[in-house]
């Protein structure tokens, strides 16, 4: 079974950045919509952001918006997930999920993705 690849992950600073990235080196996936989860200690999985195959449509959680931009590059079969001015409640294990489905942007929990990631863990603290 396929699995994704997260890295980027870390220990940051309130109000510093990371950016998370999501690919399979030598897989194509240009024809996958790619969703980022996160998940907490204790609390339920839940969808953070998704971007469209071709990457024309985004979507954000209410609580990232404004602050994290999903981007891909194709060529590189690359999904990423920036994230500025992270707040210590960003902190979580984030996941990226890949979904054979043309040119929409998915983000439910519950949803059967294709494929997924063994996860990256972000932790935000001083």
């Amino acid at each position: 079974q396929l699995q994704l690849v997260e890295s980027g992950g870390g220990l940051v600073q309130p109000g510093g950045s990371l950016r998370l990235s999501c690919g399979v080196p030598g897989f194509a996936l240009d024809g996958f919509a790619i969703a980022w989860f996160r998940q907490a200690p204790g609390k339920e999985r839940e969808g953070v952001s998704c971007i469209s195959s071709s990457g024309a449509s985004t979507n954000y959680a209410e609580s990232v918006k404004g602050r994290f931009t999903i981007s891909r590059d194709n060529a590189k079969n690359t999904v990423y997930l920036q994230m500025n001015s992270l707040k210590p409640e960003d902190t979580a294990t984030y996941y990226c999920a890949a979904l054979a489905v043309y040119d929409m942007c998915v983000m439910r929990v519950g949803v059967m993705y294709d494929y997924w990631g063994q996860g990256t863990q972000v932790t935000v603290s001083s």
